[in-house]
């Protein structure tokens, strides 16, 4: 039964490019039900995370708190950085609010995000992986060691020797159906199909695009390796890149790849694009037969980007945009169509479904809202943005970044800074640093990030 309160679907996946929605590949559309969401709604084209992490990029969008200002820098498992920094999912609850939880959970709150909200619905991880093995598996594990390859992370204690999710890819041996993501799909389906006597937030938090590259059938097969159109800088590294980023996790994972390699993965990773796609369709399905369609927010975004191979690098980790700039969306009454080509950050998103919802506004956030810009298209503000890399799974290699409208500075301590025109150089091949005539436009975004590092934080020193 529909509710007078508007609701809220959140969707999020996970290793997604912002370049997928609208892309055709191999004569294949990727995502055809996010871009029927995009049609009807705004479009942010230039939206940035705080960090290409799971964990942190999550917790800070969660709390609309950058990640230095909430402590959760890394992929903190544990909460052992977290703090009592109130979450969206708090402010739905406490507003009268049946709130779910579906999906994986990489937020990291104390107390944690159980104990703050009495979840109508909480499935994750760990009921998917009961469900796999009473259905598929017969309680055997799959052996992961093809899809797993040794590097060595530079942490602030010194080097050491681990295994992050490689390109290896294969077919996933149980029918679609039965896959992680399609699985929390039909779960969203069946909560959104219960009699709701208040209005409902739901949370989905797909784990699909993310390695390791185990595809199901029909997926796996969807789109042809030889017919992709890969970027032109698939294996190639920047003009000017700082020596030490050969060092980093995501070259060590690209290192040796030919081309044909990058379209194997390329294949895999658009196959579980897709399939996280249809498992979306299914939910906006379920939302429309259901009643609830014309008054729910829908939003859609991503916790990072994925490299595929751009600037020789795999997975995400680094400042480039194939790490840092998400797809964010969002349908609704009162949603214009447009798209916005103004950089935003995921830390604007709190504060502008507080605000779209008719919610109390928390104190000491770090976004803005942008509800007249999706409501009335008015333009969004002109501001830097700014992102993070502490290092994982503890402090280590160190990143931060500036991004304007043209330009994108990338600081180092222990290398030669970045600066990238974004207009004329969208494939951050040309490190403009060394250049004289940039000196001017260095300095002022080094001061702007010194300045926000200093209100947030932040022990770096500029």
């Amino acid at each position: 039964m529909p509710t007078a309160r508007p609701n809220l679907l959140f969707v999020m996946t996970d290793h997604q490019r912002a370049d997928s929605l609208g892309m055709t590949q191999a004569g294949v559309e990727v995502t055809p039900n996010l871009n029927r969401v995009a049609g009807e709604g705004t479009v942010f084209s230039r939206a940035y995370d705080t960090c290409p992490l799971c964990v942190p990029a999550r917790t800070a969008l969660a709390t609309g708190k950058y990640p230095t200002h909430n402590g959760v820098v890394f992929n903190d498992w544990r909460g052992l950085r977290a703090g009592d920094h109130k979450p969206l999912h708090q402010c739905l609850h406490e507003a009268g609010y049946e709130v779910g939880h579906i999906g994986v959970h990489h937020i990291r709150v104390e107390p944690t995000l159980q104990d703050r909200v009495p979840f109508a619905v909480w499935l994750g991880k760990g009921e998917y992986n009961q469900y796999l093995r009473e259905t598929c598996t017969g309680g055997n594990k799959p052996d992961m060691s093809p899809f797993r390859r040794e590097v060595t992370e530079y942490l602030a204690t010194g080097p050491r020797q681990t295994k992050y999710s490689s390109t290896g890819t294969a077919v996933w041996p149980y029918e679609a159906r039965h896959f992680e993501d399609l699985w929390f799909c039909d779960a969203a389906v069946d909560f959104i199909e219960r009699d709701h006597e208040r209005p409902f937030a739901l949370f989905v938090y797909l784990w699909a695009p993310h390695p390791p590259l185990r595809v199901p059938e029909p997926y796996a097969s969807r789109f042809d390796p030889a017919e992709l159109d890969l970027p032109p800088n698939v294996g190639v590294r920047a003009e000017g890149e700082p020596q030490n980023r050969r060092r980093g996790v995501p070259a060590q994972l690209a290192e040796g790849l030919t081309e044909k390699d990058w379209r194997k993965v390329w294949a895999a990773h658009l196959g579980l694009v897709n399939l996280a796609d249809d498992g979306i369709g299914r939910i906006l399905r379920a939302l429309e037969s259901a009643g609830f369609a014309e008054n729910t927010f829908t939003v859609f975004t991503v916790d990072h980007g994925e490299h595929l191979g751009q600037h020789s690098m795999y997975q995400k980790m680094e400042m480039y945009e194939q790490a840092i700039r998400v797809p964010l969306t969002v349908r609704g009454p009162g949603v214009k169509q447009q798209k916005v080509t103004t950089p935003v950050s995921h830390l604007d998103v709190m504060p502008t479904l507080l605000e779209m919802l008719e919610l109390p506004a928390v104190d000491d956030l770090d976004g803005v809202t942008l509800r007249d810009v999706i409501t009335a298209g008015t333009r969004a503000p002109e501001r830097p943005i700014f992102c993070q890399f502490s290092g994982n799974p503890d402090i280590g290699e160190i990143r931060r970044a500036v991004v304007t409208e043209r330009y994108k500075y990338v600081y180092d301590p222990d290398a030669v800074p970045e600066l990238y025109d974004l207009t004329e150089d969208p494939l951050e091949m040309n490190n403009l640093s060394p250049n004289s005539g940039y000196r001017a436009t260095l300095e002022q975004l080094h001061q702007a990030g010194k300045e926000w590092a200093e209100t947030h934080g932040d022990w770096v020193e500029f």
